[in-house]
């Protein structure tokens, strides 16, 4: 199955905590590499989080995660003021005045803002963790699905330029014998022309010679491996980019090598559109996981 590493998923969740935001977007890259921004109560399941995308197959791509909990309006706690605190703080405040000959006057915020006098009481996190668990293994789960149905959109511009590239190599297949008797025969005119006798085993060496040169057989062959084998890995339900990118780098090798022994102008012209088809679906193997 092709998954591409681009996608982009969102879902909400609401309690009595509150609502509860995750979204998660995903773009191409070499390993899977997660990245959490979470608030700070939730900030213990991350391990959690990263588990959950191996549970559910994800092996590549860069993946940002950011979760947000906006708290129910009933759930928001009031402050907790130590009132000996504050007494102790206003106490030597007015000890330190009595002793200054110009005092400073202290308000209450002065006295709140000191360490100890003002605090918000530990609140219960748990429903709201364990709903922020069940929320992102379903975004997780959107994700995938987003993934998935983006690579599969992919999977008719390859069988199309695979097609495609089928017909060139028979193409060249076919045109081959034709090529090397029109070799034949432009070699013996340049020995008629230049008035040179025509020995026939001399004819045969060049032959040989030429043949040997402009032999594509294990090009075209390699050529058409390749191609299958590439069909045959799109039907693989495991992770394939790094494989197809592998294959692109083969058959771009393998149309080189043929366009570099090509004897006529119609075969370099179909090496260069291999190479064109190739590069096209190189570059969307560099999006596929």
């Amino acid at each position: 199955m092709i998954r591409s590493m681009t996608a982009f998923a969102r879902k909400d969740a609401q309690g009595d905590w509150g609502t509860l935001t995750c979204e998660i977007r995903t773009v191409n890259h070499r390993y899977l590499e997660p990245s959490f921004r979470l608030p700070e109560a939730f900030r213990e399941l991350e391990n959690r989080f990263r588990e959950e995308l191996r549970k559910q197959g994800l092996k590549r791509g860069k993946v940002d995660i950011s979760m947000r909990l906006q708290s129910a309006e009933s759930d928001v706690q009031g402050f907790e003021i130590s009132d000996e605190m504050a007494r102790a703080v206003n106490e030597a405040a007015n000890h330190i005045n009595r002793m200054l000959d110009n005092p400073a006057h202290i308000n209450a915020l002065d006295i709140l803002r000191w360490p100890g006098v003002m605090s918000l009481p530990e609140k219960d996190y748990s429903a709201a963790k364990e709903a922020a668990a069940d929320l992102f293994a379903d975004t997780v789960a959107e994700l995938t699905s987003v993934r998935e149905r983006e690579g599969e959109r992919l999977r008719p511009l390859f069988e199309d330029r695979l097609a495609t590239m089928g017909k060139l190599v028979a193409e060249v297949r076919e045109k081959m014998p034709q090529l090397l008797a029109a070799q034949e025969r432009n070699l013996k005119d340049r020995f008629e022309k230049a008035k040179v006798e025509l020995d026939p085993e001399r004819v045969a060496q060049e032959m040989v010679m030429l043949a040997q040169k402009s032999d594509v057989a294990e090009e075209l062959d390699r050529l058409d491996a390749h191609i299958s084998e590439v069909t045959d890995t799109l039907k693989n339900d495991d992770a394939i980019g790094r494989r197809l990118d592998f294959l692109m780098q083969e058959l771009n090798r393998e149309a080189n090598t043929l366009s570099s022994k090509s004897i006529d102008a119609a075969v370099t012209r179909i090496a260069v559109d291999l190479k064109v088809l190739i590069e096209q679906m190189r570059e969307q193997v560099q999006n596929i996981e």
